[in-house]
């Protein structure tokens, strides 16, 4: 059985990965916006990965024997200077990701629940690949610079991401 303390953290949780989804939705339709469709095919594989990653948790919450609770989801940003700004607040919102994520993971550990810290584990560890993948996407872009024909190539690139379902077994 979950605590209180912690099936809230993980309700909150899951309201967050819910926004990461809703603010990658706004970032793709910016890119596409701005011409550049393999970022927004980039950031739109994103988008389905967050909703992967809330649903997970809603289901482990209902394993648990619990029910999570739901608020509203704020309004992203919704204007971008250009390709560099958005990827820049990729990597800050999923260091912001990391944290939480950490931090229920300790959480879990404070209240003796190995099996909500074996699963936050997961989390921890996959946000390592996603500040990784945001952290070189950056570099590339900073690489470019005002290069268009390089940010063509980065677009095409970005164009072969396809999601992959983390958790195709529920």
């Amino acid at each position: 059985m979950l605590s209180n303390k912690l099936l809230d953290a993980l309700s909150n949780q899951v309201n967050a990965e819910y926004y990461s989804a809703y603010l990658y939705l706004v970032m793709s339709a910016a890119a596409d916006e701005m011409g550049l469709k393999g970022c927004s095919n980039w950031l739109f594989c994103q988008a389905q990965e967050e909703m992967a990653h809330g649903t997970h948790i809603y289901k482990y919450i209902l394993e648990r024997g619990a029910a999570p609770t739901f608020a509203a989801i704020d309004l992203p940003p919704t204007s971008f200077e250009d390709i560099h700004k958005v990827f820049a607040m990729v990597l800050e919102h999923e260091q912001k990701v990391s944290k939480m994520c950490n931090s229920l993971a300790s959480l879990a550990m404070q209240e003796s629940d190995h099996a909500g810290y074996q699963f936050m584990m997961w989390f921890v560890n996959e946000q390592v690949e996603e500040e990784a993948s945001a952290t070189e996407i950056l570099n590339k872009l900073k690489l470019i610079g005002d290069d268009s024909g390089m940010l063509l190539t980065l677009d095409n690139e970005l164009a072969a991401r396809m999601f992959q379902d983390p958790f195709p077994a529920e």
